[in-house]
């Protein structure tokens, strides 16, 4: 896990502007058959005009990203149905995205 500073320009300058916090979940193996690496990251900024906000990203880092490559959008997930007692789980995924060529 890291938890490192998330700034504006270069980490090396003295003077970059502090945003925020990276926080990352090192690196795990997505694949039996390619090297793909699978990445968990989010921004959180805690300065300015995005004070309290976040953004996440989870996915494969391999070489080239195919179609998705340059999409923009978003996932929203909606809990609809847990049980405390054996651990059910039933969650509504909505996808909104956009592909750019």
């Amino acid at each position: 896990m890291i938890d490192n500073a998330l700034t504006r320009g270069l980490r090396a300058e003295l003077n970059s502007t502090l945003l925020g916090r990276t926080q990352e979940f090192f690196y795990s193996t997505a694949s039996q058959t390619d090297v793909s690496l699978l990445t968990v990251m989010n921004f959180v900024f805690t300065t300015g005009k995005y004070n309290g906000s976040t953004i996440s990203i989870l996915g494969r880092n391999e070489l080239g990203s195919r179609l998705f490559g340059f999409a923009r959008g978003y996932v929203e997930a909606r809990t609809r149905l847990f049980n405390i007692n054996n651990g059910d789980l039933t969650v509504e995924y909505f996808f909104k995205f956009a592909l750019r060529y």
